[in-house]
């Protein structure tokens, strides 16, 4: 199979957050390299603006969007979404299915699987984003989902973690893939590297992400309220908004914390000086790549793939959970700006060298043609389970 002629389906569940954007500068940098590209998506989960995300991209995908619905939790309906998938899969003659997080990842493998018992041969890649990796072992819901990821690692021609700790955290509780694997770190496109100043009006603290308990924003509030006068901007959406609203009110914080919802994180970051993740999980966040290419101060917690975003640099990391630490990192950027900066224009030319969309793209496109040179059904050997 050559590379410039396979057809590649990314399947994905929720369309938002950062897996959304990998997907689609994935699938877009892959059709600029000539192949045939499309996407299956959740119908029920997006927002006005992914829906203009989605049809700003529509135009490079020769093999379409489809959206149909995904339920986040696990339920019969799987089976109605698996079989759609397979169906488009064969329509459009896929080569490649592509499946990004749990959810996407399943549907994905479960659909190759049965074309592969029809003998059409179509590889099964998985990208985890963390995903059902941030459930631990040792809890009822990280035992079955465990569980469910080593049955699925044999039906697996391809697996690649956006970072060496998600490499880790799989073999650790998943095991040793038995399929090619690689470590292919999130990319950036060149716009994304023009600089942005803050507004005359910014905010000293920003933060963009999903409003869940997994982002810190607690943390964060909670730091917040132990630096008098700081203000800070809240970009995003999602299920705690409305208790994070609630402990800014409790901390006597809704004069100086400002929530805007969601919005496209370039917009949002001309409205702080400081970008804050105060994440108690990550696998490899874009915000934290997007804000050290825009070449904003950054003050992140040391989680996941963090610490290889900033490692070779002077950029350092909090302990995730502490609000103390977070507020005393924030209470020297904001009394040392010109350090802040200059280790911000350090961080930018790190990633600058180190993490461009062109380098994830090709990397993945060899790790399908690795896949290939596979016997057909080569990979599905079982994983030792972890002791």
């Amino acid at each position: 199979m050559a590379h410039d002629s396979l057809r590649i389906v990314h399947c994905l569940r929720a369309p938002v957050g950062g897996l959304f954007r990998h997907v689609r500068d994935l699938a877009r940098e892959q059709a600029r390299l000539g192949l045939d590209v499309g996407i299956v998506v959740d119908q029920t989960s997006s927002d006005a603006l992914t829906e203009a995300r989605l049809a700003e991209i529509e135009p490079s995908l020769s093999l379409g969007i489809l959206a149909l619905p995904m339920s986040r939790e696990i339920g019969v309906s799987d089976w109605r979404a698996i079989r759609r998938i397979r169906r488009h899969a064969l329509a459009v003659q896929a080569d490649v299915i592509h499946g990004h997080g749990a959810k996407g990842g399943a549907f994905a493998r479960l659909a190759a699987a049965s074309l592969l018992r029809c003998s059409r041969h179509v590889v099964a890649a998985y990208t985890p984003h963390g995903g059902s990796l941030h459930f631990h072992p040792s809890t009822l819901k990280g035992r079955v989902y465990m569980a469910i990821e080593r049955r699925l690692a044999r039906l697996t021609h391809g697996i690649i973690f956006e970072s060496a700790y998600a490499a880790r955290i799989f073999a650790d509780h998943v095991g040793t893939p038995h399929c090619p694997a690689r470590v292919i770190p999130n990319g950036l496109a060149p716009p994304d590297f023009e600089r942005l100043a803050p507004a005359a009006d910014a905010a000293d603290v920003l933060f963009i992400g999903e409003l869940r308990h997994l982002k810190g924003v607690d943390v964060l509030l909670e730091a917040l309220a132990r630096v008098p006068g700081a203000r800070a901007v809240i970009v995003g959406a999602g299920p705690d908004g409305a208790r994070f609203e609630a402990e800014a009110a409790r901390l006597a914080l809704t004069d100086r914390v400002l929530f805007k919802g969601a919005m496209p994180a370039r917009e949002a970051f001309t409205l702080g000086r400081i970008l804050v993740m105060p994440s108690r999980l990550e696998s490899f966040p874009y915000i934290a790549l997007e804000a050290a290419a825009a070449g904003i101060p950054l003050i992140a917690t040391s989680v996941g793939g963090v610490p290889e975003i900033v490692a070779g640099t002077d950029t350092s990391l909090v302990p995730p959970g502490d609000a103390a630490a977070l507020a005393a990192a924030i209470v020297e950027a904001m009394a040392r700006p010109e350090l802040a900066a200059a280790r911000a224009s350090r961080l930018r030319s790190m990633v600058e060298s180190r993490f461009t969309v062109g380098q994830m793209a090709e990397a993945v496109v060899a790790l399908y043609a690795a896949a290939f040179r596979l016997p057909i059904g080569g990979a599905p050997r079982p994983l030792p389970r972890p002791t």
